[in-house]
């Protein structure tokens, strides 16, 4: 993938619409091959997308999202929840992962870690056996491991940071083996640097979040992030209540190389 450009943007805290803001000076590779085998009204060539790439992710609390509006907002990316731990899929995936693809959106899966209930391989399979394989079609992103804050129970799953780098590798491995990708690595840093405490991961992609700042803090191991998450009380037409506001960190043709592996 081409180097990603380093990027600012102000987050107006409260301000409920986060995209309305735009940094000039960014343009779309026209040269950009988009022959892609997807049933799509709205080839993902980037014509829709606005200057800063700005993205979505959605799950089951995110139901009856009207797509051809997001595009419109305009909205380039979104990646969906298919699966946690190692029983939990999501019921809205399928009209989430097609919807958004059809309307010309690049898109990957996600899967929320528990790494207290199963070994790295077994989430990692589940996964790709329910949504989260990838393509080399220029519309999927490669798959994202959600690895974060416990919301069951304690912080860092019971498990040490030499066992939590263990269960990643596990993941990202077997994910790496049935894909041919590495995945996409969503979390925060200071969980990451609390419960991981490595700087050995920064080969994946990383999707970071930091709320309410001009730029987000960076996990050990990563000098820049590819996907900024950067709101979780954003609005966005064709969805409903508050939206989790992502941007990338580069121009579309950078996307485009993401999703196929470039």
């Amino acid at each position: 993938m081409a180097m990603l450009r380093a990027l600012w943007l102000p987050i107006l805290v409260g301000c409920g619409f986060p995209g309305a803001m735009r940094t000039p000076g960014w343009e779309t590779d026209p040269e950009v091959d988009t022959d892609l085998p997807v049933d799509s009204d709205v080839p993902p060539d980037g014509s829709h997308c606005g200057e800063i790439i700005e993205g979505v992710d959605v799950s089951g609390w995110d139901p009856g999202i009207v797509w051809s509006e997001v595009a419109d907002v305009p909205i380039c990316f979104a990646y969906v929840k298919a699966t946690e731990g190692v029983t939990f899929q999501s019921s809205e995936y399928e009209n989430q992962y097609d919807g958004s693809a059809e309307e010309g959106l690049i898109r990957g899966a996600y899967h929320f870690a528990l790494p207290h209930v199963s070994d790295g391989v077994t989430q990692a399979e589940f996964f790709v056996e329910n949504g989260g394989d990838w393509v080399e079609d220029g519309q999927t992103l490669p798959g994202a491991l959600d690895i974060e804050y416990n919301p069951y129970g304690e912080t860092c799953y019971d498990l040490t940071t030499t066992e939590m780098q263990e269960w990643i590798w596990d993941f990202s491995d077997t994910y790496l083996d049935l894909t041919g990708r590495r995945p996409s690595i969503y979390t925060t840093a200071n969980w990451w640097n609390s419960c991981v405490d490595s700087d050995e991961f920064g080969e994946h992609p990383l999707w970071v979040a930091h709320y309410g700042a001009e730029t987000p803090n960076l996990p050990d191991g990563w000098d820049e992030y590819t996907i900024w998450q950067y709101t979780s009380s954003g609005a966005v037409a064709g969805m409903e209540g508050d939206v989790d506001r992502n941007v990338f960190a580069g121009d579309f043709a950078d996307l485009y190389r993401l999703a196929r592996g470039e």
